[in-house]
Formats: structure tokens, C-alpha cells, sequence
């Protein structure tokens, strides 16, 4: 098995490792959290050369082409591979006390599902059957756009990136950033530091924050800064599917 694929098996015990308590303080505070060396090097290498592999993946987006930015990325088929299919899967419970909560604070709605089986089956339902793991891949002068995940009216309200590549090693520039709008506020540009193997938890459109008198909604974009030289790989998992 492919160091692509062999990290499956330890999957669980990776994740348990983790300190969720502190996930869940972070994202509540600024929308974002990380879990650091979820993966290892080679794995992440191996992951990043699932690229060169057509067969995995449903389409290609040039991102020029549609005003995205510069770069290119690719949605993987149905059926995923086996270690994507379980990220999503094991991911998707730890985050979901978080999302049910952030649910409640912005005017509730019909609550996630316990398991992400059933929240798929749920997007499937409303039409949204196209699966959205995707694996991003940006060259010199290569940047993504500030932007929002949506592709249909059910969506999970968190996301998670891992960083294939090494900052200052394989590449230079292509920072994550994040911004952030709060009513009547200007945007708060957040650029967020990681590393190879990394896991970045963020909010996919809004978050809820406690004014003094209420809760209120805060509007979240993400996007890449533009990469200076080398190659950047990402592998990104969001949990809704695409109509």
C-alpha cells in the first residue's frame, strides 16, 4: 500500500491524539484552529502526486478561466480513496458539537445529522451529488481568490485544509489568509502559518460572536496569497457535497 493510502489505518489514533477542547476555543474565537502534523512528510508527498492521476478525479478547474485567481485544482470521483472518505468521516463528528452550537447562535434550522453518511444522504436529497475533496495545486505567480466553499443550500459550516508542502522548502508565499467582516466593521485580514502536514480548521462562511448586547453573525472569506516560486500543494476536505 502507498504511503498515500497506509495512513488510513492510524487515522483514528491520530485524531484522538488531538486536543479538540483547544480546536473548539479557537475556532470560537477567530474562526480558525489548527491540528498540527496530522500527516508526515512522505505522506504528504504521496498524496500530492495523486495530481498527476486523472482517473481519480471528476474535473479540472483553471482558475483563471472563471476570475478564481491563478492555478488550477481538481475535484476527486466518487468513490474516494479510502483515507479521504474516512477523513471525512471522522473529522465530521469531533466538529460536530461545534457546527450544532454555531447553528443555534445564528437562529438554529434543522440540526446536522450524527453521522456524515447521513449528512451526505441529506445533500443528496436536496440534488448536491458531486463530491467537493479536492487537491490544489499552485505554481509562480499562482494565487485562489477570497472565497466562500457553498455549492448548494447544504452546507457544513466547517472545512479542513492540510498543507502538502513545505513553506520555504518546495515553495515561497502562498500564505492562507483569511478575512474576517463584522457589521458595520472594516475586514480583518488574518494570514495564518502552517506547515507541511498540517491541519487547518476554518469556518466556511460565518461564525457566531457575542456582542455585548447579542450574538451576531461574522462573515468569513478564504483564499491563497500569490506564490513567489516553487509548488504548493493542498489537500482540501469539505464536508458538503456540490449540486
Amino acid at each position: 500500500m502507498s504511503a498515500a493510502l497506509s495512513w488510513a489505518d492510524t487515522l483514528p489514533e491520530r485524531l484522538a491524539q488531538r486536543d479538540w477542547a483547544q480546536l473548539e476555543h479557537d475556532l470560537d474565537a477567530d474562526g480558525h484552529a489548527l491540528l498540527p502534523q496530522l500527516l508526515n512528510a512522505a505522506e504528504c508527498a504521496a498524496l500530492a502526486q495523486l495530481y498527476a492521476q486523472p482517473a481519480l478525479f471528476r474535473s479540472r478547474v483553471r482558475m483563471a478561466e472563471h476570475g478564481f485567481g491563478r492555478g488550477e485544482y481538481q475535484y476527486f470521483a466518487y468513490p474516494l480513496p479510502a483515507p479521504l472518505a474516512q477523513l471525512r468521516s471522522l473529522v465530521y463528528p469531533r466538529l460536530l458539537p461545534i457546527a450544532r452550537r454555531w447553528q443555534q447562535a445564528m437562529g438554529g434550522g434543522v440540526p446536522y445529522p450524527d453521522t456524515h453518511a447521513d449528512f451526505i444522504a441529506r445533500c443528496q436529497a436536496a440534488g448536491q451529488q458531486r463530491p467537493t475533496p479536492l487537491l490544489l495545486q499552485y505554481g509562480p505567480g499562482d494565487y485562489n481568490c477570497l472565497h466562500q466553499d457553498l455549492y448548494g443550500e447544504q452546507w457544513f459550516p466547517l472545512q479542513l485544509a492540510i498543507l502538502l508542502s513545505e513553506p520555504g522548502r518546495d515553495f515561497a508565499g502562498g500564505e492562507f489568509v483569511l478575512t474576517e467582516q463584522r457589521p458595520r466593521m472594516q475586514s480583518r485580514p488574518m494570514v495564518l502559518p502552517w506547515r507541511q502536514g498540517d491541519a487547518l480548521v476554518f469556518a466556511v462562511q460565518q461564525r457566531p460572536v457575542q456582542g455585548t448586547r447579542a450574538t451576531y453573525r461574522v462573515n468569513l472569506r478564504h483564499g491563497v496569497s500569490r506564490v513567489r516560486s516553487g509548488q504548493r500543494h493542498c489537500l482540501g476536505i469539505i464536508f458538503h457535497d456540490a449540486a
